[in-house]
Protein backbone atom coordinates (compact mmCIF):
# COMPACT_ATOMS: atom_id res chain seq x y z
CA UNK A 1 0.00 0.00 0.00
CA UNK A 2 1.32 3.84 -0.67
CA UNK A 3 -0.18 6.48 0.47
CA UNK A 4 0.68 9.98 -1.34
CA UNK A 5 -0.48 12.91 1.01
CA UNK A 6 -0.05 16.70 0.31
CA UNK A 7 -0.75 19.18 3.17
CA UNK A 8 -0.53 22.58 2.01
CA UNK A 9 -1.94 26.01 3.92
CA UNK A 10 0.07 29.01 4.30
CA UNK A 11 3.06 29.58 6.35
CA UNK A 12 2.77 29.86 10.11
CA UNK A 13 -0.52 27.58 10.00
CA UNK A 14 2.01 23.90 10.90
CA UNK A 15 1.93 22.44 7.36
CA UNK A 16 5.51 21.20 7.80
CA UNK A 17 5.23 19.98 10.97
CA UNK A 18 2.16 18.07 10.51
CA UNK A 19 3.98 16.12 7.38
CA UNK A 20 7.38 15.48 9.70
CA UNK A 21 4.94 14.41 12.31
CA UNK A 22 3.07 11.95 9.98
CA UNK A 23 6.23 10.75 8.56
CA UNK A 24 7.81 9.81 12.36
CA UNK A 25 4.18 8.00 12.51
CA UNK A 26 5.17 5.85 9.52
CA UNK A 27 8.63 5.03 10.38
CA UNK A 28 7.77 4.33 13.65
CA UNK A 29 5.49 1.49 11.99
CA UNK A 30 8.43 0.36 9.85
CA UNK A 31 7.36 2.09 6.44
CA UNK A 32 8.93 3.70 3.51
CA UNK A 33 8.40 7.27 3.27
CA UNK A 34 9.80 10.57 1.79
CA UNK A 35 8.69 14.06 3.71
CA UNK A 36 9.47 16.60 1.42
CA UNK A 37 9.04 20.44 2.68
CA UNK A 38 8.45 23.23 -0.02
CA UNK A 39 7.28 27.39 1.23
CA UNK A 40 7.67 30.20 -0.30
CA UNK A 41 10.07 33.04 0.80
CA UNK A 42 7.72 34.89 2.72
CA UNK A 43 7.48 31.69 5.13
CA UNK A 44 4.71 33.25 7.85
CA UNK A 45 2.04 34.22 5.24
CA UNK A 46 3.24 32.91 2.02
CA UNK A 47 2.61 29.35 1.05
CA UNK A 48 3.68 26.20 2.13
CA UNK A 49 3.01 22.77 1.90
CA UNK A 50 4.76 19.49 2.51
CA UNK A 51 4.81 16.27 0.23
CA UNK A 52 4.39 12.55 2.21
CA UNK A 53 4.57 9.43 0.56
CA UNK A 54 3.87 6.50 3.14
CA UNK A 55 4.65 3.09 1.37
CA UNK A 56 5.36 -0.80 2.00
CA UNK A 57 7.74 -0.72 -0.92
CA UNK A 58 10.73 1.87 -1.41
CA UNK A 59 9.98 5.51 -2.63
CA UNK A 60 10.98 6.22 -5.65
CA UNK A 61 10.28 9.86 -5.93
CA UNK A 62 9.29 12.45 -3.22
CA UNK A 63 7.02 14.34 -5.80
CA UNK A 64 3.38 14.14 -5.02
CA UNK A 65 1.72 15.16 -8.05
CA UNK A 66 -1.84 13.45 -7.69
CA UNK A 67 -2.24 12.82 -4.15
CA UNK A 68 -4.38 10.15 -2.69
CA UNK A 69 -4.87 12.71 -0.03
CA UNK A 70 -5.23 16.10 0.30
CA UNK A 71 -5.46 18.42 3.44
CA UNK A 72 -6.37 21.97 2.49
CA UNK A 73 -5.60 24.53 5.37
CA UNK A 74 -6.89 27.59 3.00
CA UNK A 75 -8.29 28.56 -0.22
CA UNK A 76 -5.85 29.17 -2.02
CA UNK A 77 -4.33 25.52 -1.31
CA UNK A 78 -8.03 23.93 -2.06
CA UNK A 79 -8.18 25.74 -5.35
CA UNK A 80 -4.66 25.34 -6.75
CA UNK A 81 -4.49 21.40 -5.53
CA UNK A 82 -8.40 19.70 -5.68
CA UNK A 83 -8.33 18.85 -9.14
CA UNK A 84 -4.71 16.87 -8.48
CA UNK A 85 -6.27 14.40 -6.07
CA UNK A 86 -7.01 10.91 -7.22
CA UNK A 87 -10.79 9.70 -8.19
CA UNK A 88 -11.77 7.95 -4.92
CA UNK A 89 -9.13 10.40 -2.57
CA UNK A 90 -9.80 11.89 0.26
CA UNK A 91 -9.73 16.04 1.00
CA UNK A 92 -9.58 17.08 4.71
CA UNK A 93 -10.65 20.94 4.03
CA UNK A 94 -10.40 23.37 7.26
CA UNK A 95 -13.70 24.84 6.58
CA UNK A 96 -13.32 27.60 9.56
CA UNK A 97 -11.22 29.65 6.74
CA UNK A 98 -12.37 27.92 3.84
CA UNK A 99 -16.37 28.78 2.74
CA UNK A 100 -16.57 26.87 -0.60
CA UNK A 101 -17.56 23.26 -0.99
CA UNK A 102 -15.56 20.70 -2.92
CA UNK A 103 -16.94 20.69 -6.45
CA UNK A 104 -15.73 17.37 -6.87
CA UNK A 105 -18.15 14.33 -6.28
CA UNK A 106 -15.50 11.52 -6.66
CA UNK A 107 -13.47 11.84 -3.67
CA UNK A 108 -14.78 11.67 -0.16
CA UNK A 109 -14.50 14.94 1.68
CA UNK A 110 -14.37 16.09 5.70
CA UNK A 111 -15.12 19.39 6.37
CA UNK A 112 -12.87 20.19 10.18
CA UNK A 113 -13.81 23.46 11.43
CA UNK A 114 -10.41 22.78 12.71
CA UNK A 115 -9.26 26.95 13.44
CA UNK A 116 -12.40 27.34 15.01
CA UNK A 117 -11.57 24.58 17.08
CA UNK A 118 -7.87 25.33 17.86
CA UNK A 119 -9.08 28.62 18.97
CA UNK A 120 -11.87 27.56 21.44
CA UNK A 121 -9.75 25.36 23.04
CA UNK A 122 -7.18 27.87 23.82
CA UNK A 123 -4.08 27.00 21.62
CA UNK A 124 -4.96 28.71 17.87
CA UNK A 125 -1.93 27.37 16.74
CA UNK A 126 -2.75 23.72 16.26
CA UNK A 127 -5.37 23.57 14.02
CA UNK A 128 -2.69 21.63 11.81
CA UNK A 129 -2.91 18.72 14.31
CA UNK A 130 -6.64 18.82 14.79
CA UNK A 131 -6.46 18.30 10.74
CA UNK A 132 -3.96 15.36 11.53
CA UNK A 133 -6.42 13.73 13.60
CA UNK A 134 -9.15 13.58 11.53
CA UNK A 135 -6.78 12.51 8.57
CA UNK A 136 -5.60 9.59 11.25
CA UNK A 137 -9.09 8.21 11.96
CA UNK A 138 -9.85 8.35 8.39
CA UNK A 139 -7.44 7.07 6.50
CA UNK A 140 -4.99 3.89 6.57
CA UNK A 141 -2.04 5.53 5.92
CA UNK A 142 -0.66 5.30 9.33
CA UNK A 143 -1.71 3.61 12.90
CA UNK A 144 -3.13 5.51 15.75
CA UNK A 145 -1.16 3.84 17.95
CA UNK A 146 1.92 5.96 17.25
CA UNK A 147 0.41 9.01 18.29
CA UNK A 148 2.01 9.82 21.25
CA UNK A 149 5.61 7.96 20.22
CA UNK A 150 5.64 9.98 17.03
CA UNK A 151 5.08 13.33 19.29
CA UNK A 152 7.88 12.87 21.57
CA UNK A 153 9.84 12.48 18.08
CA UNK A 154 8.58 16.51 16.67
CA UNK A 155 7.95 18.12 19.76
CA UNK A 156 11.43 19.35 21.05
CA UNK A 157 12.72 18.85 24.82
CA UNK A 158 12.75 22.59 25.63
CA UNK A 159 9.04 22.49 24.31
CA UNK A 160 7.98 19.52 26.43
CA UNK A 161 4.94 21.44 27.74
CA UNK A 162 3.28 21.46 24.03
CA UNK A 163 3.39 17.36 24.32
CA UNK A 164 0.14 16.74 25.95
CA UNK A 165 -1.40 20.03 23.95
CA UNK A 166 -0.81 18.28 20.37
CA UNK A 167 -2.06 15.06 21.89
CA UNK A 168 -5.27 16.84 22.89
CA UNK A 169 -5.66 18.33 19.37
CA UNK A 170 -5.34 15.35 17.58
CA UNK A 171 -8.02 13.72 20.13
CA UNK A 172 -10.17 16.66 19.15
CA UNK A 173 -9.70 16.05 15.75
CA UNK A 174 -10.06 11.81 15.82
CA UNK A 175 -13.24 13.00 17.85
CA UNK A 176 -14.68 15.75 15.92
CA UNK A 177 -17.79 14.01 14.01
CA UNK A 178 -19.72 16.37 11.23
Amino acid sequence: MTSQILIAGFGGQGVLFAGKFISYMGLLEGKELSWLPSYGPEMRGGTANCSVIISDDPVGSPIVSNPDILMAMNLPSLDKYEDAVVPGGMIFVDSTLIERKVKRDDVKVFYIPSTFLAQQSGVPTLANMIMVGKFIKESSAVSESYIEEALKKVVSAKRANLLDLNYNAIKSGMDFAE
